[in-house]
C-alpha cells in the first residue's frame, strides 16, 4: 500500500465515525421516538378504560381510524389547543443517553480528525526537518544522502532538491579545480617574470652609472611597473590557493585607517590631499591588521586619484550587532555608472583611470575583506563623489 493511499484511508477514518455515529443516531432516535409515542398512547387508551371500562368499542374504533390518517392530518390536528393543553405537557422526560450520544460521537469524530491531523503535520515536520538538516550539511560541506523509502508529497521535491544540490557540487568541485589550476598558473607567471625583472634592474642600475637620460628614467619606471605586477600576482595567487599567510587578532578600525593613511602620506603631500579619519571610540574585528591597512590603501588610493587638488578623502565607521561598517569616499566627479559594475575585477582599469595602475588594487581589497568575512561596495553619492562601503560581519 503506497503513501498516498494510506493518507486517503486516514483523511476517510474520521469522516467514515461521524457518518457511522449519525446514521446509528438517527436509527436510536426513531426507535426511541416510536417506543416513546407508543408508551404514551398505550397509558393513555388504559386511563381511559380504568375510569369507563364501556368505551373499550369506541377506543379501538379510534385506534384504527388514527391509523388511517395521513402523516399530514397528523401534523395538522391541534384539537387538544381548545382545551387549554400543550405539546410539551405530553412529553416525558427522554433518557439521558439521548442526548450525551450525539455529543460524544461528535466528540469521537473531533477526537479521530485531530488525530489524522496530528500525523500528517508531524509527518510533514519530520519531513521537512530531514530536508533542512541535509541542506544544513550541504552548507557546511558535508554533503549527505537523502534516504527516503516511501512515496509522499515530498518526494518530488527532494528528488529535485538531490539533483540540485548534486548539480551545485559538482559545478563548485570545477570551479575550485578551475581557481586552483589558475592561481597555480599565476604563481608560474609570477616566478618566470622575476627573474627576467631582477636582471633587467641590475642592468639599468649598470647603465644609471654610465648614462642618465629620460629614457632610462622611462625604463625605470616600466620595469617597478612590471615588478609591482609580479608581486600583485604572486599575492592573488597566494589568495586563491588559500596560502596568504593571515592572522586572527582584534584589529581596531581608527589604527587600521591611520596605518593605511600614514602609507600614502609622500602621495597625499604631493597632490595636495588630506585624510579625514573621525576618532569614533574603539570599534573592532576580528582579522588581519597588515592586510586590512593594505586593503584600506587601495580604497584610500582609489579615492585619492579621482580627487582635485587640494580635496578631502573622508573615512567613517561604525559598528551595529551584526557588522562594523566602514565608508571611505572623495568630493570627486564619482564613478562611471559603466564601470560600478567592474570596480572590482581583476585587471580592469574604468574609462577614465588615471595613473600607471594595473587594475588589480580594488580586486585586492575585495578578496582581503572576503576572506575576513566582509564585503565591499561601490556607489555614487547623491551630492556628488564616490564611496567604498565595507561591512565586516562577525559571524
Amino acid at each position: 500500500m503506497n503513501e498516498k493511499r494510506k493518507q486517503g484511508i486516514l483523511l476517510l477514518f474520521p469522516l467514515v465515525i461521524l457518518l457511522l455515529g449519525t446514521g446509528f443516531t438517527s436509527v436510536l432516535f426513531y426507535h426511541v421516538y416510536q417506543q416513546t409515542a407508543y408508551e404514551h398512547i398505550s397509558a393513555f387508551c388504559e386511563i381511559i378504560l380504568e375510569n369507563t371500562p364501556e368505551a373499550e368499542p369506541q377506543l379501538l374504533s379510534a385506534l384504527k381510524d388514527f391509523h388511517a390518517l395521513t402523516d399530514q392530518e397528523v401534523a395538522e390536528n391541534h384539537h387538544l389547543e381548545k382545551y387549554g393543553y400543550r405539546a410539551d405537557e405530553f412529553c416525558k422526560d427522554l433518557p439521558l443517553y439521548i442526548f450525551l450520544l450525539p455529543f460524544l460521537l461528535f466528540l469521537a469524530a473531533a477526537c479521530a480528525f485531530a488525530f489524522v491531523i496530528r500525523t500528517f503535520h508531524r509527518r510533514i515536520q519530520k519531513r521537512i526537518a530531514d530536508l533542512t538538516e541535509y541542506l544544513e550539511q550541504v552548507n557546511t560541506g558535508a554533503v549527505g544522502t537523502l534516504i527516503q523509502a516511501q512515496e509522499d508529497d515530498f518526494s518530488h521535491l527532494q528528488d529535485e532538491i538531490y539533483k540540485t544540490v548534486t548539480m551545485l557540487c559538482q559545478t563548485r568541485e570545477a570551479a575550485v579545480a578551475a581557481k586552483s589550476n589558475f592561481a597555480e598558473n599565476l604563481a608560474n607567471i609570477a616566478h618566470q617574470l622575476k627573474t627576467p625583472i631582477t636582471s633587467a634592474f641590475l642592468s639599468l642600475q649598470l647603465m644609471k652609472k654610465e648614462t642618465a637620460n629620460e629614457y632610462v628614467t622611462s625604463m625605470e619606471k616600466q620595469l617597478k611597473r612590471l615588478n609591482r605586477l609580479e608581486e600583485s600576482l604572486l599575492t592573488l595567487s597566494r589568495i586563491d590557493s588559500g596560502t596568504l599567510p593571515f592572522k586572527q587578532e582584534q584589529v581596531d578600525l581608527y589604527t587600521a585607517l591611520n596605518l593605511a593613511a600614514e602609507n600614502l602620506s609622500d602621495l597625499l603631500r604631493k597632490k595636495h590631499i588630506s585624510v579625514e579619519i573621525p576618532e569614533n571610540g574603539c570599534i573592532e574585528f576580528s582579522g588581519d591588521l597588515e592586510w586590512t591597512m593594505e586593503a584600506l590603501m587601495n580604497l584610500m588610493k582609489n579615492c585619492m586619484e579621482h580627487s582635485q587638488s587640494g580635496g578631502i578623502v573622508h573615512c567613517g565607521y561604525s559598528e551595529n550587532p551584526l557588522y562594523v561598517e566602514v565608508r571611505i569616499w572623495d568630493d570627486g566627479a564619482g564613478f562611471d555608472p559603466e564601470d560600478i559594475p567592474h570596480l572590482f575585477d581583476r585587471f580592469y582599469r574604468g574609462r577614465h583611470a588615471v595613473g600607471n595602475g594595473i587594475g588589480i588594487g580594488l580586486a585586492f581589497a575585495r578578496s582581503i575583506f572576503e576572506l575576513q568575512n566582509g564585503t565591499v561596495t561601490a556607489y555614487n553619492l547623491r551630492n556628488g563623489g564616490a564611496c567604498f562601503e565595507i561591512r565586516i560581519y562577525s559571524h
